[in-house]
């Protein structure tokens, strides 16, 4: 991969999939601060404010073709799959539901992009 070259549909999929997922976490770290107590703690937000920063750093590399994209690719996958297991130990909540279903897309495109298996 090269600076500047064309944006293919493995490429695109990722940037859309990272950029709804680092947006998700966002809002979802909103909702944990209003909601307190565990939803609150370093065991959520941990992952959470990773997964904004990965993903939303993938989608930049992807977008301008960064040589190291496709390792930030691999990185964002396993980042985005420990933010889904996180969130999924509040599957009741449907804010948090949701945002660990965001988060799998987001790993199996980054997963795909990269080349790398489940």
């Amino acid at each position: 991969m090269n600076y500047g070259g064309k944006i293919n549909a493995d490429m695109q999929k990722t940037i859309d999939a990272c950029i709804e997922s680092y947006g998700c976490c966002e809002q979802t770290i909103t909702h944990c601060l209003q909601q307190g107590n565990q939803y609150a703690d370093m065991a959520m937000m941990g992952p959470l404010m990773d997964c904004v920063d990965v993903a939303r750093t993938c989608a930049d590399m992807v977008m301008r073709q960064s040589p190291h994209a496709v390792e930030i690719a691999a990185i964002c996958a396993r980042v985005a799959e420990m933010c889904a297991e996180a969130c999924m130990t509040m599957n009741s909540d449907p804010v948090m539901k949701r945002c660990a279903g965001i988060c799998r897309t987001c790993a199996e495109a980054c997963r795909s992009m990269a080349g790398v298996r489940a």
